[in-house]
């Protein structure tokens, strides 16, 4: 019997093959503070950190671009990771998530030993052996790397018991094992913590107790001074004690000090202590927790002591642990800290310990991005060289004195970027941050901060009196000494600060931001710090129409006085929009010096050069708005139909839910532009606009304002008609203009059965052939897929599942790049990078020096 293969209808396989070296979806890199971290680790030798989160993540950080990501197979939580010393591999990294999940095949496994969790991991300086601490106050040891139980090592808390003087046992169980050490110059000894209080100082060689130190307050850490002479250990009572170590003496029943650092009022435990030499005499001690219950006991502290130098860091969120980045190598007689590393819940905060001071350094990476709500986003290509330059350094006078960072292993393998790119984030606290996103390392550059504009309601001016200015008030001294550290910040000062749309002009180096509370800002770069007065315009939306009450809150109440700007981006014209409802859309024009914007209540046009020039304005009514969504019944009120359908006005602010004419041109000296009403656009289908965009004679779209004029990029061709592409959330559509008259469509409900949320025109580069490339629709949806079309045709490319549906806020914070790329927050504090192009990619790309070469393993 004969077969006969038919090729579907519409396939063409020259075009599927250019297909293949255009489009390719790939989730590249993580950028961010990773979320609900869990654990810390560090490796002195390969200079690498390690941060387990409560997903079952583990993420490896060294030098800016050096990032390792790996994923366990279940959710379970990390809450310890140790290095394998020298070792990057899937096996170089021990969470004690693996070795809680361990049992041997065939006999009993440490869970069924102890019949409890695993508190504690140790991993010896030989790297074969790996010591368990349980709650039921057994040790067990592990041969790495096999993970196989060592039976005859095993120490059970009875064999400690009968070590213990008749005084001392009490009847009382040691409780967990709370902490374990090893002896910083004799391998083999491990100092042992109970919860109880005692410690043992174990010998591995001989199974022997040699020392017991009889502590009766509660155990919470334990740390060797680097000679081996003495330990020290912190207690739930808020305290720490020394403990020297002797030969001769194998009962210690008193340390040689105990001091309670807050007393003598009760005081929460200090939950971990670091002792550190230096060549200066004065060791510099460090510990969390501590602080007096009734006064303090709510803050998140952790406190430095060297000498008569005492600061308490007073973060914003919870201390998950810390470390010092000091010398490790057993000839030296001195740790001598540089630098003191601090994992919070909410960010990563690091001290310089070498400074007079101890400032905290800024961090090229894990930047918490999530610092204060984010509340929009925008992505900017190729940035002009200069404008970049004098972002960095307006970064640098807000950021002071530049440090090394020190963690620094590994290096990066990543070519140098092509072009610089940033990344802007819009803040609930009206900050907008820049981001350096050309590369794996999400770099913060440059915050500008929109309050100094307004009165708001923690203005300096209305605070109590400064107790610096008062003589009486000098004289005491603040105890503890506290230091607010970090950035992470989650209560805005007043919510009607929160940007909602950014638009920047890379050529012309104007900003717009807008505001919760109809607030339009324009603002332009300035090298120079400057004290001057934003001129104001207000313009009220809602002209024609009568018997309106406003509900919300008030507008913002701007300076009435010259305000001191910084260096960066500065305020010159403010416009407020009446009623002062969030300006949820903008568009910006800086060669014709025109911003467009827009409220649930209407937008307008305005020319920032003329300052009080609004060139047209529309009110939306009722009626309108209803007509534009369809049936009430669709929504369930007037208000929602109101605020879902200007996503509609968002995109038309280029057209105006009406077409506008611009007669004449704008110039620094004199400025003549005028907006004519042309013709109103009324979809059929009547489902909300959510992007519009002019293509020229060729089917491209038309260049940014100064591209074309200065010769920046091609010129769109004027001798062939223009069209304008329409996407709403059920269809995508092409009219001829000025007809406005249909060309195509692309119906994406009716094929897909799902409605479009994002979208953008793409420049796709082939893989294979250098000077190919094609401009693309790229549609999210709102079930997390990508759909990507030919323009002008509209015909289906490919589809990609991207984000999950039920990750609306995912969904919602997606933004995507001129070249294929994209970010989506998978967090409030992360970013997960994707390309959607086979060619443009930015991805881990390094290595670390071992002593024999692994292959570094891509983010997820």
């Amino acid at each position: 019997m004969m077969k006969f293969r038919f090729r579907r209808q519409g396939t063409d396989p020259q075009r599927e093959k250019i297909k293949q070296e255009l489009f390719a979806f790939n989730k590249t890199v993580e950028h961010g503070f990773p979320h609900q971290p869990s654990a810390l680790a560090f490796d002195p030798k390969l200079e690498l950190m390690a941060i387990g989160t409560k997903s079952g993540a583990i993420k490896v950080y060294g030098a800016p671009g050096v990032e390792f990501t790996g994923l366990h197979k279940d959710t379970t939580a990390v809450t310890q990771i140790h290095f394998l010393p020298g070792q990057v591999s899937q096996q170089g990294v021990v969470s004690l998530q693996e070795v809680g999940n361990y049992s041997l095949p065939g006999r009993p496994g440490i869970e069924s030993c102890s019949a409890t969790r695993v508190t504690v991991l140790l991993l010896l300086r030989s790297c074969d052996l790996l010591c368990i601490g349980t709650e039921g106050g057994g040790v067990y040891f592990l041969e790495l790397p096999r993970l196989s139980l060592k039976d005859d090592q095993t120490l059970l808390q009875d064999q400690v018991t009968q070590s213990l003087p008749d005084d001392y046992r009490c009847g009382k169980s040691l409780g967990p094992v709370e902490s374990l050490q090893e002896h910083p110059q004799q391998s083999g000894k491990v100092l042992i913590g109970y919860s109880r209080g005692l410690v043992v100082l174990w010998d591995l060689s001989s199974r022997q107790v040699e020392q017991l130190f009889l502590g009766k307050q509660q155990l919470e850490s334990l740390v060797w001074e680097r000679s081996g002479n003495l330990f020290v250990s912190s207690h739930n009572d808020g305290g720490y004690s020394m403990w020297p170590v002797t030969s001769g003496n194998p009962n210690i029943h008193q340390p040689a000090s105990s001091t309670i650092p807050y007393g003598p009022f009760p005081c929460k435990a200090i939950n971990k202590i670091l002792w550190r030499t230096t060549q200066t005499g004065s060791p510099v001690l460090l510990y969390s927790g501590g602080m007096p219950r009734a006064s303090y006991g709510d803050r998140h502290c952790l406190t430095i002591q060297q000498d008569k130098d005492h600061v308490t860091l007073d973060f914003t969120s919870r201390v998950i642990d810390f470390f010092t980045v000091h010398s490790t190598e057993q000839d030296k007689e001195f740790d001598d800290p540089t630098a003191l590393v601090v994992l919070l819940e909410e960010e990563l905060v690091v001290i310089d310990l070498q400074t007079p001071g101890w400032p905290s350094l800024p961090t090229p990476y894990l930047a918490p991005l999530h610092s204060s709500a984010i509340t929009c986003s925008c992505h900017i290509s190729n940035v002009p060289p200069k404008l970049w330059e004098r972002l960095i350094n307006a970064g640098k006078a807000q950021q002071g004195r530049q440090q090394t960072w020190p963690i620094c292993g590994g290096k990066n393998l990543a070519p140098p970027a092509k072009q610089q790119e940033l990344l802007l984030t819009g803040h609930e606290d009206g900050t907008v941050r820049f981001w350096d996103a050309s590369g794996v390392a999400l770099t913060p550059l440059y915050k500008l901060s929109t309050a100094n504009v307004f009165h708001t309601d923690c203005d300096p001016s209305d605070d109590p009196q400064d107790p610096s200015d008062d003589p009486d008030m000098q004289q005491e001294e603040e105890w503890p000494p506290f230091r607010k550290v970090g950035c992470f910040d989650p209560y805005s000062d007043d919510p009607r600060l929160g940007i909602q749309k950014i638009s920047l002009c890379k050529y012309s180096n104007k900003l717009v931001v807008t505001g919760t509370a109809g607030q339009v800002i324009i603002l332009g770069l300035n090298d120079e710090r400057s004290d001057h007065l934003v001129d104001v315009s207000v313009v009220d939306l809602l002209q024609d129409r009568e018997g309106f009450t406003w509900k919300g809150h008030d507008r913002l109440e701007p300076r009435l006085k010259p305000a001191p700007f910084p260096p960066g981006f500065q305020p010159l014209v403010l416009v407020q929009c009446l009623p002062p409802a969030s300006v949820t859309a903008v568009a910006l024009h800086a060669e014709w010096n025109l911003i467009a914007f827009g409220t649930s209540h209407g937008f307008g046009l305005f020319d920032y050069h003329r300052r009080n020039a609004v060139l047209a304005r529309c009110t939306l009514h009722p009626n309108d708005s209803l007509a534009m969504e369809g049936p009430l019944s669709r929504v369930k009120s007037l208000k929602k139909s109101l605020r879902q359908s200007f996503s509609k006005v968002k995109d038309f602010l280029l057209l105006f839910i009406y077409l506008f004419l611009f007669r004449g041109g704008a110039s620094e000296s004199s400025a003549c532009v005028e907006a004519v009403l042309g013709k109103e656009i009324q979809l059929m289908h009547r489902a909300p606009v959510v992007s519009i965009c002019v293509l020229d004679g060729r089917g491209k779209p038309l260049p940014d304002p100064y591209e074309a004029s200065q010769d920046l990029a091609i010129a769109p061709d004027m001798t062939n008609a223009h069209s304008v592409l329409i996407a709403s959330e059920e269809q995508l559509k092409v009219f001829s203009l000025p007809k406005v008259s249909a060309k195509t469509k692309f119906k994406l409900t009716a094929h897909e059965g799902c409605r479009v949320r994002k979208v953008a025109l793409v420049v796709f580069s082939s893989a294979a052939q250098e000077d190919y490339s094609e401009h693309t629709l790229v549609c999210l949806t709102n079930l997390g897929d990508m759909h990507l079309f030919n323009i002008p045709g509209l015909r289906p490319q490919v589809r990609y599942d991207c984000i999950r549906k039920e990750d609306i806020s995912g969904i919602a914070s997606c933004v995507f790049t001129k070249t294929g790329q994209g970010f989506y927050l998978i967090s409030p504090s992360e970013y997960e990078r994707f390309s959607l192009s086979a060619k443009v990619l930015t991805e881990p790309l390094c290595s670390v020096q071992l002593d024999r070469l692994l292959e570094p393993r891509p983010a997820r």
